[in-house]
């Protein structure tokens, strides 16, 4: 039953956040990017402080080693950042930056969304080769991306189905911004949207494999489990506060910095009434 939900719960996040991106990136709801950084946000924090952490310190572990593990797991994703396995490095509107040849996929979205706004587009570069080689490392860092969901998702689900389908829904959300910079990437070095489509989609079905991968793993270190969703939480939390908040602190107007405000709570509400409706039918 537990590996039937991790599968169920890795595919959505994985495969159905590709979509969604798909429909966000390619259709007349590609304005609305920059809600979903904030939506994404917001999800992920409160996933992270309202429901991985207080399940991990609800155990025996002490809570010493706990908040170690904490800081240990930030520090770690900050170095898989900077070593580009992790979101494929953090470009930050930076693309002419020596050693560097793509997007940051979430940067990419969020150029996307304010070149828009701005009459310029920001997302293409370089020559021909340059972008197909991109490509390809776009899909490569996303493969072990997703991989590393699959596992934290897996966690979560061995702790608890309604943590898991909390996870899984943080993961989808965060996700979806991140692909859309994949598939602008993808689509803009083969001039062929669906065949990004297919590539990103193959991408994220690797979340499952991951999934599987981490339910083995759990199972085996059972006793380590609250270390694993201090390390689910450290996760989110990284990705919150260095990747996607930074794209949303902009010079804007009054009434785009209440719609900021307005979707990262919806972030939050969302998780709270996901976690409620599990809990009940839990």
């Amino acid at each position: 039953m537990t590996v039937m939900a991790i599968l169920l719960g890795t595919l959505t996040a994985g495969i159905g956040s590709v979509w969604i991106a798909a429909l966000l990136s390619f259709g007349v709801l590609a304005r609305y990017t920059q809600h979903m950084l904030s939506l994404a946000a917001g999800a992920l924090l409160a996933t992270a402080f309202m429901h991985l952490l207080p399940e991990a310190f609800e155990s025996q572990a002490s809570a010493h080693d706990l908040f170690m593990a904490l800081l240990l797991g930030v520090v770690f994703f900050f170095l898989l950042d900077k070593a580009e396995l992790w979101h494929h490095g953090h470009e930050h509107h930076h693309p002419h930056a020596a050693g560097h040849e793509h997007h940051h996929p979430h940067a990419a979205g969020h150029d996307h969304d304010h070149g828009a706004a701005d009459g310029h587009t920001q997302h293409s570069e370089g020559s021909g080769g340059t972008k197909a080689a991109g490509g390809w490392a776009v899909l490569a860092g996303d493969s072990v991306h997703c991989f590393g969901d699959g596992i934290l998702i897996a966690a979560a689900f061995v702790a608890d189905v309604r943590l898991g389908v909390i996870a899984s829904l943080a993961v989808l959300v965060h996700e979806v911004p991140h692909h859309m910079g994949d598939l602008l990437v993808l689509s803009t070095s083969s001039g062929n949207r669906q065949a990004a489509l297919v590539k990103v989609s193959m991408a994220g079905a690797v979340t499952a494999i991951g999934g599987l991968a981490g339910y083995w793993l759990v199972d085996w270190l059972q006793d380590y489990l609250p270390f694993f969703l201090v390390v689910a939480s450290s996760s989110f939390v990284y990705v919150a506060l260095a990747d996607l908040i930074p794209q949303l602190q902009t010079r804007l107007s009054a009434r785009q910095t209440a719609a900021q405000i307005g979707w990262l709570l919806v972030g939050i509400g969302l998780v709270t009434i996901v976690s409620g409706l599990a809990h009940a039918q839990h």
